[in-house]
C-alpha cells in the first residue's frame, strides 16, 4: 500500500537527523570542554536529546509500517505519534537540564573566554542543520508524516540554538563573559519550547483532534454530488499520518441498495483524489421533505 511505501521514505529523513546529530554532538561537546564554552555545551547536549528523539521518530515509523493483525484492525499507524510524544518528554527533560546548570553559572560568575573555535562550530552546526531541516521539511510534505514534520522543525530549531551560541560567543570575545551562559540558558528555553509544540501536536493526534478547516473541505467535496440532498453529519480523526472520516448523507430514499453502493464508492473516490483521504465510511439514511 501507498502509505506504507511513504513510512518507509520517512525513515530516510530520521536516519539523516541521527547521523547528523551524532557527528555534530560529539563534535560540540568536545570542542566546548576544551573551547570553555557554556553555550556550545548546551547546544551539544540539546544535540544528544535530538539523537534520542529521532530514535524514537524512527522507531515509531518502522513499527507503523507493520500490517494490521487481529488485535490492531485498523494497523500501527499511530506507533508514529507515539514515538514524537516520547521524544517531546526526553527534550524537555535535557532542556530542563541545561536551564538549571546555566543559572547556575550565570550566579556563579563566569569569567571565563570562550576559544573562537567554539563559535565557528555553532555557526558551522547551524548550516548543516538547516540543510537537514529543508531535506527533511520537503520530505514530510510529500509523504505526509506529522512525526517527520515535527523532525524537521527540531532541526530548524537546532539551527537557530547553534546562531544563538555563536552570537553568545562572539560576545564573549568581546569581555561580555556572561553572555556564553544566557546563550546556553536560551538554548535550554528553545530545547522546552520546541518539545511543547511537539507535545502538543502529538497529544492532539491521539485524543482525535482534527483541523475543522479538513472537516469544512471534506463537506463542500460531499455536497458537490448531485445524488447528495444533504450531508448531516461529517467527523474525522488522525490515525499516525492517515485521515479517517465517518460521514453520515441523506439520498433519495427511493433510490436502490446497487444506487446508493454507488453513490458511496464515487463520494470514497472523490476524497481519495482531492483530499488523499483513503479511508471513509460513508452512511447513507433516506431524506425527506420535512428535513428541508
Amino acid at each position: 500500500m501507498n502509505e506504507y511505501e511513504n513510512l518507509k521514505k520517512g525513515e530516510q529523513g530520521a536516519w539523516i537527523s541521527i547521523c547528523a546529530y551524532l557527528i555534530l554532538s560529539a563534535t560540540k561537546l568536545i570542542i566546548a570542554s576544551v573551547g570553555q564554552s557554556e553555550a556550545l555545551r548546551a547546544d551539544g547536549l540539546n544535540n544528544v536529546t535530538d539523537v534520542i528523539a529521532s530514535l524514537a521518530v524512527l522507531i515509531g515509523l518502522r513499527i507503523s509500517r507493520k500490517p494490521p493483525d487481529k488485535d490492531h484492525h485498523y494497523g500501527h499507524f499511530r506507533a508514529e505519534t507515539i514515538g514524537s510524544l516520547i521524544a517531546a518528554f526526553i527534550m524537555m527533560t535535557v532542556g530542563l537540564q541545561v536551564i538549571y546548570e546555566t543559572i547556575q553559572q550565570i550566579f556563579a560568575g563566569h569569567d571565563e573566554q570562550p576559544s573562537l573555535l567554539t563559535a565557528w562550530t555553532a555557526a558551522g552546526a547551524a548550516v548543516v542543520m538547516y540543510g537537514v531541516y529543508r531535506y527533511n521539511l520537503r520530505l514530510s510534505k510529500r509523504i505526509n508524516s506529522h512525526s517527520l514534520y515535527a523532525a524537521a522543525q527540531d532541526n530548524r530549531s537546532d539551527a537557530l540554538v547553534s546562531i544563538g551560541a555563536f552570537i553568545g560567543i562572539i560576545g564573549a570575545q568581546f569581555g561580555a563573559y556572561w553572555l556564553d551562559p544566557v546563550a546556553g540558558f536560551i538554548v535550554g528555553l528553545i530545547i522546552c519550547k520546541t518539545a511543547y509544540e511537539i507535545f502538543r501536536d502529538a497529544s492532539h493526534t491521539l485524543t482525535d483532534g482534527v483541523d475543522e478547516e479538513l472537516l469544512d473541505q471534506v463537506k463542500d467535496t460531499l455536497k458537490q454530488d448531485t445524488d447528495v440532498k444533504v450531508v448531516e453529519d461529517v467527523k474525522a480523526r488522525l490515525h499516525g499520518n492517515q485521515v479517517l472520516v465517518d460521514a453520515t448523507i441523506l439520498v433519495d430514499p427511493q433510490l436502490s441498495v446497487q444506487e446508493g453502493h454507488d453513490i458511496t464508492d464515487r463520494l470514497e473516490n472523490s476524497l481519495a483524489d482531492e483530499h488523499g483521504i483513503h479511508y471513509a465510511h460513508i452512511h447513507i439514511e433516506p431524506y425527506h421533505e420535512e428535513e428541508k
